[in-house]
């Protein structure tokens, strides 16, 4: 009855075995999935790291990047302004529509040949896919270490002062020039992004920004503001009659409008702002109508009213802002 026990412990040994095997192999997969996860994080964030340190002695540029809804109807203008400057100064970067291209026949400036992204999406006014196009002109312009400064630019903007006059401008800042502050009467913040993004750090601003390289480079490496927006900012629906009092609250929801608010917010939550000039570079005439439509839009200058006489006004214009923070905000105060 002894001797027949023996292939019954047998048995129980090689299962035993065999699970082991089992929960080493399953540990070390793993582990080794863990490594490979965590060696991908490093090098990423290694990208950044590397780009910062790379130290650049030749002459700097200014990276003009477009963001065009097709062509670029004023092209002739811009022409003109690079006509008369180094081309070891500057570098243009095009976000066009998908498939576009800018040559001989798309744009009267040669200046402008073959500038377009190759990667460009479908932008909507009004979502994320605003800022996607706008990290992805930062993000090709950063390829060229001699880019240190960045200027965002849309079809419809025009140069008041000649090349040098910018540069030296620009060049003579070591901030950048972002138009930053708290809307005490601000209805857009979703509160559906905390705790990620605060409402203390939740930011507007101009659109058109100037930036210098490492601030660029903190909007391209972003990976935990950007998803915020694309997850909670959303176009708002249209007025459906059917829904009655529902479009009140449907009207409300989501309207973060990204492009005024992500650059801004993202630099308050990097502790940067004390590193910007809290202002834009770029003249904006604002419809503010009296009419009680608040829906208010840039005006567009036209011959009529752009003349010599307008453009010598504008380039006088003091904008000068200061901010104080009162019962926890920050409030913006400017002076034309």
């Amino acid at each position: 009855m002894t001797k027949k026990a023996a292939p019954k412990v047998g048995r129980h040994v090689l299962w035993f075995s065999w699970k082991l095997v089992t929960f080493f192999c399953i540990a070390f997969s793993l582990v080794a999935l863990f490594r490979l996860h965590l060696r991908y994080d490093i090098s990423s964030s290694a990208v950044s790291r590397t780009r910062s340190r790379i130290h650049y002695d030749g002459p700097a540029k200014i990276a003009f990047l477009f963001l065009a809804r097709r062509e670029l109807p004023l092209d002739f203008l811009w022409g003109s302004f690079f006509e008369i400057a180094d081309v070891e100064n500057f570098s243009i970067f095009i976000h066009s529509a998908p498939g576009f291209v800018f040559d001989e026949l798309t744009t009267r400036s040669k200046f402008f040949y073959g500038r377009q992204l190759s990667n460009s999406i479908q932008v909507a006014w009004g979502e994320s896919s605003m800022i996607a196009a706008e990290r992805l002109l930062l993000e090709a312009a950063l390829e060229d270490p001699a880019n240190q400064r960045f200027v965002l630019l849309s079809d419809s903007c025009v140069p008041i002062y000649n090349f040098s006059y910018v540069y030296k401008y620009l060049m003579a800042s070591p901030r950048s020039f972002v138009d930053s502050f708290l809307d005490r009467k601000e209805s857009r913040y979703n509160p559906k992004m905390s705790p990620t993004i605060p409402k203390g750090k939740w930011r507007k601003g101009s659109q058109w920004i100037t930036l210098i390289r490492r601030h660029a480079e903190v909007i391209v490496d972003d990976e935990i503001i950007f998803p915020v927006f694309k997850k909670c900012c959303k176009r708002r629906p249209p007025l459906d009659a059917r829904k009655g009092k529902m479009n009140m609250k449907l009207q409300k929801q989501h309207n973060c409008i990204p492009d005024e608010h992500y650059v801004q917010t993202l630099l308050a939550m990097s502790e940067l702002e004390g590193e910007l000039e809290r202002r834009t570079l770029t003249y904006t005439q604002w419809n503010l109508s009296t009419t009680g439509n608040q829906n208010w839009h840039p005006l567009t200058f036209s011959y009529a009213n752009a003349g010599p006489q307008q453009i010598k006004e504008i380039k006088v214009v003091d904008f000068s802002c200061f901010y104080i923070v009162k019962d926890g905000y920050l409030d913006e105060y400017c002076d034309l």
